[in-house]
C-alpha cells in the first residue's frame, strides 16, 4: 500500500513527487502549484504528497517502495485530513475568502506540532479573488521554514504569473479511460459496464466519473440534459430546459449538502462519546449546531450547484465536440463520447457545418466564462440554449 494508490493516471508526476519526498529535506522547495483541469486529482495529488512529505516512510507502507506494508499512521491521518499539521483550504462558497486566507497564513508560521513540516493545501487556488492572492503572496515568496505550500488550480492561466512565478509547477496529464474504469471498480459498487460508461462519459474528470459510477440520479440526470438538447425546437423549449436544469442542479446541491452535515454531525456525536438519540450537552451544543449553520449551508449550496452546472456544461460540450468528430469523420481517432445518442448525433451533423458546429462550442464557452463570473445562471443558460437553436 502506498499514499499514492488514489492518485489516477498520473506516472510521470507521482515518479517526479515519490523522488522529492525522499530527498534531503534541505533540498524541498517550499511553494508548489499542482494544475489540472477539474477533477483530474489535483487535490488528491497534493494530499498524497503531503503524506509523504510528512511520513517517516515517505509514503510508501512498512516495507517500502514494494507498496506491500501498512500506511504509517502518519501518512493515514493526512489522508483522511485529520493530521493536525497539514491544513486544507477548501472553498466554502464561489470563491476563497480573504478571512480564511489570513488563517491559513497564520496556520502556516506556527512549528510543526509532531511532524517534519507544516503543509498548507490550498484548493481551487484558481477561485481566489486578487486582493487575496495579494495577502498569500509574500508567505508563497518567503515561508516559514518549516512551512511547505502546496496550491492547487485547474488551469496554470488561471492563476496570477506572480504566483506562478514563486512557485514549483506540477502539470497533470488526462487521465485515460482504462485506468479511471480500474479505480471506479475499486472505489465503488460500479460493474464493469458502468464503470467503463461512467469514464467515458467523464472525459477525464476523475470526481465526474466517480459521482457518475455512484449515483443513478446524476447519470440518469445527464441522460435527460442530452436528449433535451435534441428536443429543443424553439425559444420555449429553451427556456424551459434551463428552467429544469438550474431546479435540477440546486436540488442536487441540496441533497448533497445536507448528506455531508448529517454526516459532520453523526461524526461529531462519534468523537464525543455520543449516541444518536442522546441529547448534546450545553457546553458541546454551540460547536454541533455551528455544523449545519444557515449561512454556511447557503454558501455550500451555491458553490455546489455551480459545479453542477459546470457538469452539465461538461455534459453539453461533449455532445458538439462529438458533432464535430462526425462532420471531420474523426471517429476512429476520437470515438464518439455519446455512444447513446449516436444516431442523433450523426443526423445533428448532417444538418450543420463545421463553422455552425464551431459557433455552439464558442457559445458554450462564454456560458462558462459567464457562470464563473457570477452570472444569473438562469439568463446564462436561457441565452446558451437559444443560441444553440439559432445554430442548428
Amino acid at each position: 500500500m502506498s499514499v499514492w494508490d488514489s492518485v489516477i493516471g498520473q506516472e510521470q508526476v507521482v515518479s517526479r513527487l515519490r523522488n522529492i519526498a525522499c530527498a534531503d529535506a534541505s533540498k524541498i522547495a517550499q511553494s508548489w502549484l499542482i494544475c489540472g483541469s477539474a477533477g483530474f486529482g489535483s487535490a488528491q495529488v497534493a494530499r498524497a504528497f503531503a503524506a509523504a512529505l510528512e511520513s517517516p516512510d515517505h509514503g510508501e507502507g512498512s516495507d517500502g517502495i514494494s507498496g506491500e506494508g501498512e500506511l504509517s499512521k502518519t501518512a493515514k491521518e493526512v489522508l483522511a485530513g485529520s493530521h493536525p499539521d497539514v491544513h486544507t483550504l477548501a472553498t466554502k462558497g464561489v470563491t476563497l475568502s480573504i478571512d480564511d486566507v489570513r488563517e491559513a497564513i497564520g496556520i502556516s508560521e506556527q512549528m510543526p506540532s509532531t511532524a517534519p513540516w507544516r503543509i498548507i493545501i490550498i484548493e481551487d487556488v484558481d477561485r481566489m479573488l486578487e486582493r487575496s492572492t495579494n495577502v498569500l503572496l509574500k508567505e508563497i515568496e518567503e515561508p516559514s521554514e518549516h512551512t511547505i505550500w502546496l496550491l492547487c488550480a485547474s488551469s496554470v492561466m488561471d492563476v496570477l504569473p506572480t504566483i506562478r512565478s514563486r512557485t514549483q509547477l506540477v502539470q497533470l496529464a488526462t487521465p485515460n479511460e482504462q485506468s479511471i474504469a480500474e479505480y471506479l471498480t475499486k472505489k465503488t459498487d460500479a460493474d464493469n459496464k458502468l464503470a467503463s460508461r461512467a469514464a467515458r462519459l467523464s472525459q477525464g474528470n476523475i470526481a465526474t466519473a466517480f459521482i457518475y459510477a455512484s449515483d443513478e440520479r446524476a447519470l440518469s440526470r445527464r441522460d435527460e440534459l442530452v436528449a433535451g438538447l435534441f428536443r429543443m425546437h424553439d425559444a420555449a423549449d429553451a427556456i424551459m430546459l434551463a428552467a429544469m436544469l438550474i431546479d435540477d442542479a440546486k436540488a442536487q446541491a441540496e441533497d448533497e449538502v445536507q448528506r455531508n452535515v448529517e454526516d459532520q454531525q453523526k461524526e461529531f456525536r462519534r468523537i464525543n462519546g455520543l449516541g444518536d438519540e442522546d441529547r448534546i450537552p450545553p457546553k458541546l451544543r454551540a460547536n454541533y449546531n455551528a455544523i449545519g449553520k444557515k449561512d454556511d449551508v447557503k454558501r455550500k449550496v451555491t458553490r455546489v450547484s455551480r459545479d453542477v452546472l459546470c457538469r452539465s456544461l461538461d455534459a453539453i460540450d461533449s455532445v458538439y465536440r462529438d458533432v464535430l468528430v462526425v462532420i471531420n469523420d474523426a471517429q476512429k481517432s476520437s470515438p464518439i463520447i455519446n455512444q447513446e445518442y449516436k444516431s442523433r448525433i450523426v443526423q445533428l451533423a448532417q444538418s450543420m457545418t463545421a463553422s455552425r458546429a464551431l459557433d455552439c462550442v464558442d457559445s458554450i464557452a462564454t456560458a462558462r466564462r459567464r457562470l464563473s463570473r457570477n452570472g444569473n445562471a438562469t439568463l446564462v443558460f436561457e441565452a446558451l440554449f437559444c443560441s444553440l437553436l439559432q445554430s442548428q
